[in-house]
């Protein structure tokens, strides 16, 4: 058969032609969201392949293109291709017929056709459940960052990462070391409620010891991320009852979650020392604090605020949540510790989190409390989700054990340092209008506009110009406290960016006068 009656080739038991002449456009769009300039090609291709087989847009027994003419079209080469096809028939996605190529031995058609019908109306959907729901966590207010935030030129958001900054190197040597038949015996299994103890050492060893902690196994325990971890304590601790008490301005996302469990939350008074331990304080059972850098106004609490709060939580036996979410990505001058390395009375809950450090993806964070706690947390946990992914646990603490996290903290860190001296000396020229506030080792600063100034709206305005910024308004319960504010991060965005975004940026602040 020639090449052109190959490419006219229809198999009998399928209804598409393979990928020649009109049908390169079929084939296209199939592929349209193939990143040609990415990495692992075949492992996109594959994908692509296995969804549409699922989705009924490559129905069963449909024969595919060859190898030759699928390279042809997607213009890659043709043992990417290969390879791919040989990956899918090993998976049973394709079977290869001697002279004849591969043909789809999928899920037939009328398979996903038959989940299809039936299915209500969105409209109708949202009548027949909103009644059902006991809560409605979809209308509190959230932080809202732009899921691609990567396709912006200037990104000051708090939280993501720089895909620059990234141990790629070394954190692919942990996840190799992670693969070995040892190392797969050991994650694999079911550990009901436990965690890896190898990461656990690695937290003991080399993670806590920095922040001045010491703790034993039965009082540390993992979670998937540092929010989970702050859920979890609130679902132990928090009734109806229980009088919350949240640094106001503060972290929306543990505000809500609090709000969730009891409509008793109280806004706790900040200034420029962080939590103040007044009377406000004093009523409350349980409070939230971001002592090393308060969120969002990114003020260091001095010592002696700390052991006034610590007094203060002894006295009325307040339960401290330490939210200490960055505490060591940064040492930029004298380190303070943490409260719960300063605390004798055992009131503190220590929240920390891998993945600032690293990558918010990564989802590893871990609670430390008195084993009392960490037993109940764990049974909790056990309820949700048994425990985080073994294999990640495993990666992260080879990654740590082999002395990757210590180096990949400080390049981080002396990347950050050169971030905050450059917008140190911009934001004078460029915001003059502006105030702003940065505890030392902080990534993000917190600024302040002229009265009256939305920076919803403003926030818009630099989007428009390719800056993203974080307004304020949802850090306060009253919305209106903080409107005039914004959030300015720099962990995300590129060095080279950030004199011409900071330029933009101040440019737009300047129009909306």
């Amino acid at each position: 058969m020639g090449k052109s009656a190959e490419l006219r080739h229809t198999d009998v038991t399928g209804t598409l032609p393979s990928a020649g002449g009109a049908d390169v456009l079929f084939w296209g769009s199939l592929f349209h969201s193939l990143d040609r300039g990415g990495s692992f090609l075949q492992l996109q291709i594959r994908q692509m392949i296995v969804t549409a087989i699922e989705d009924g847009r490559l129905p069963l027994g449909i024969r595919m293109p060859s190898s030759r003419d699928l390279a042809s079209v997607l213009k890659v080469s043709r043992n990417t291709i290969v390879i791919a096809y040989e990956q899918l028939v090993d998976q049973n996605f394709l079977v290869s017929r001697e002279r004849s190529g591969y043909f789809v031995a999928g899920l037939p058609k009328h398979i996903g056709a038959a989940t299809r019908e039936g299915v209500v109306a969105p409209s109708d959907a949202d009548e027949r459940w909103a009644g059902r729901f006991a809560l409605k966590p979809s209308a509190t207010r959230n932080i809202v960052k732009p899921l691609d935030w990567q396709a912006y030129p200037y990104p000051f958001i708090f939280g993501q990462f720089d895909p620059s900054l990234f141990p790629t190197n070394d954190w692919r040597e942990s996840a190799r070391a992670a693969l070995s038949v040892p190392e797969i015996n050991n994650w694999a299994r079911d550990l009901i409620d436990g965690d890896d103890p190898a990461l656990i050492e690695q937290l003991q060893l080399q993670v806590l010891p920095r922040r001045g902690i010491r703790a034993r196994s039965d009082e540390i325990m993992m979670t998937i991320g540092a929010q989970h971890a702050l859920y979890l304590i609130a679902k132990l601790f928090i009734s109806p009852a229980t009088r919350v008490g949240i640094e106001e301005p503060g972290y929306p996302d543990a505000r809500n979650i609090f709000g969730m469990l009891t409509s008793n939350v109280v806004p706790l008074r900040t200034d420029g020392d962080g939590l103040v331990p007044d009377d406000a304080l004093e009523s409350c059972s349980l409070a939230y604090v971001t002592a090393s850098h308060q969120c969002p106004t990114a003020v260091v609490m001095p010592l002696a605020r700390r052991q006034q709060l610590l007094q203060a939580a002894r006295a009325r036996d307040i339960v401290l949540i330490e939210d200490d979410y960055e505490g060591e990505l940064m040492p930029e001058g004298p380190e303070l510790p943490p409260l719960m390395s300063l605390d004798r009375s055992r009131n503190v809950l220590y929240v920390g989190s891998l993945s600032k450090a690293l990558a918010p993806g990564l989802r590893l964070g871990y609670v430390v409390a008195p084993a009392p706690v960490i037993k109940e947390l764990r049974a909790l946990r056990r309820l949700m989700l048994r425990h985080p992914p073994l294999n990640n646990q495993r990666v992260a603490a080879l990654f740590i054990g082999l002395g990757h996290y210590r180096t990949h903290l400080q390049q981080v860190a002396r990347v950050l340092l050169e971030r905050a001296r450059i917008l140190d000396r911009l934001l004078p020229e460029h915001l003059p209008d502006c105030t702003w506030s940065r505890g030392a080792g902080s990534t993000h600063y917190w600024l302040s506009c002229r009265p009256g100034t939305d920076t919803t709206k403003l926030a818009e305005r630099a989007r428009a110009e390719g800056v993203v910024i974080e307004p304020g308004d949802v850090f306060s319960m009253d919305e209106n406290a903080s409107r005039h504010c914004f959030r300015l991060g720099f962990s995300s965005i590129r060095t080279d960016r950030i004199e011409p975004g900071i330029r933009q940026l101040g440019q737009v602040i300047a129009r909306t006068r």
